[in-house]
This record gives C-alpha cells, sequence and structure tokens, in this order.
C-alpha cells in the first residue's frame, strides 16, 4: 500500500516566512503582517481572526500581486524533484495549509496531487465579495482534511508521513506514525520522528525514505 505525504507551506515549504507576509510584500504592509502573525502564535488572534484582520489589509490584492509574491516567496529547493519522486513511486502528496488557497492552489502546477486551504474569495475580489469566517482552516483541520484524504487515496493514518514546523502542525503530528519538522519549532521538536534543517527539501525527504 504506497503513502501519502501530507506537507505543511508556510515555513515548511516557504522557508522563514508565510503567503501572507509575501503578500505583504507587495502590499507594503510587511508591518502590519507581521504584527498579526505575532498576534496569531502568542494566541491573541485565533485563524478565524487573523484571517479576517487580513481580509481588511488585502483589498487592493492583484493577480500580479499574487503572482509576484508566489514567484518571489523563499521556497526550499528540490520541491518539483520531490513531488515528482513520491508520484514516480505510486505514492500521493497534499499540502495542507491555513494560508488563503488562491495562494496555496498555485503548487498543483508544482505536481503536488492535492491542496487543502482557508477558502477565500477569489483574486481580484469582487466589490461584495465577504470572507465566510467557517472556511478558515485550524489546526485540528489538518486532521480533518488528511482523513478526507485517505479516504480518498484508500490508505489510513497508518500510511500518512507529515512534514511541518510549527505549532499549526501539532495536532496532524500526533495523528500520524511518522512526521519530519522542517526547520521546526519547540512546538514539534518533541513530537517529530525526525528533523531536518535547511533549504532542501529532498534532504528532509531522504530522511523517511532512505
Amino acid at each position: 500500500m504506497g503513502r501519502l505525504h501530507i506537507f505543511d507551506m508556510d515555513g515548511t515549504l516557504m522557508h522563514g516566512s508565510s503567503a501572507s507576509v509575501e503578500l505583504a510584500r507587495e502590499l507594503g504592509l510587511v508591518a502590519e503582517f507581521r504584527e498579526l502573525e505575532t498576534a496569531l502564535a502568542g494566541g491573541l488572534l485565533d485563524p478565524p481572526g487573523y484571517a479576517e484582520r487580513a481580509w481588511g489589509m488585502y483589498g487592493l490584492l492583484t493577480d500580479a500581486h499574487l503572482t509576484a509574491a508566489f514567484e518571489g516567496a523563499p521556497w526550499l529547493t528540490g520541491i518539483r524533484e520531490v513531488w515528482a519522486d513520491i508520484a514516480s513511486r505510486g505514492e500521493h502528496c497534499a499540502v495542507i495549509s491555513l494560508s488563503p488557497d488562491f495562494f496555496v492552489r498555485r503548487l498543483l502546477a508544482w505536481g503536488v496531487h492535492e491542496v487543502r486551504a482557508s477558502a477565500f474569495p477569489e483574486v481580484p475580489f469582487a466589490p461584495d465579495a465577504l470572507l465566510d469566517p467557517s472556511g478558515i482552516l485550524l489546526p485540528e483541520s489538518k486532521v480533518t482534511a488528511a482523513d478526507e484524504l485517505c479516504a480518498r487515496y484508500g490508505v489510513t493514518r497508518r500510511e500518512c508521513v507529515a512534514y511541518g514546523d510549527s505549532m499549526s502542525d501539532t495536532a496532524l503530528f500526533a495523528a500520524v506514525p511518522v512526521s519530519v519538522a522542517v526547520n521546526g519549532d519547540h512546538h514539534v521538536s518533541g513530537l517529530a520522528t525526525h528533523a531536518y534543517a535547511g533549504r532542501d527539501l529532498r534532504e528532509a525527504y531522504a530522511l523517511v525514505t532512505g
């Protein structure tokens, strides 16, 4: 039976940054978004609260901003190669992220089989577009999404490998037998099966493939 490899994006596939911060660079709002991320990490905001505040600052976001933010982000090297190898083994891979789906879906072009992310209106936003807080993922939503993907691909949690870096990954790390902390913080260091520090996803992937 093949495995399902589940990747976080912010801080994991993207080194030291997040979709929101990269979008903020294009909008000239880095300080404001760093403040939001500090509040989220400190428990002063939950993910829906963070998303609503971010949504309020995304008003002028265009497709050009989105493209520049995605292409300029500090991605780890080897992402496409890892996903191609997973597919060549008859296994599957997914990205599950709390970030906006309009950003995360762009990873499908790199070869990941599935993405699950927080639901936002499409860019550019229509004047009457509204954000539905119920569509914003929580850390525990990663386990729900993983179970849905397991059913889709005919595997169980026992065949899952999770890759993540921070508090939003702890529920998933606790739910699956094999996990890799990629540039991980103290929230995942005691939960992860393996730990990797660096900027090449192929090296982190090698920890679970030998």
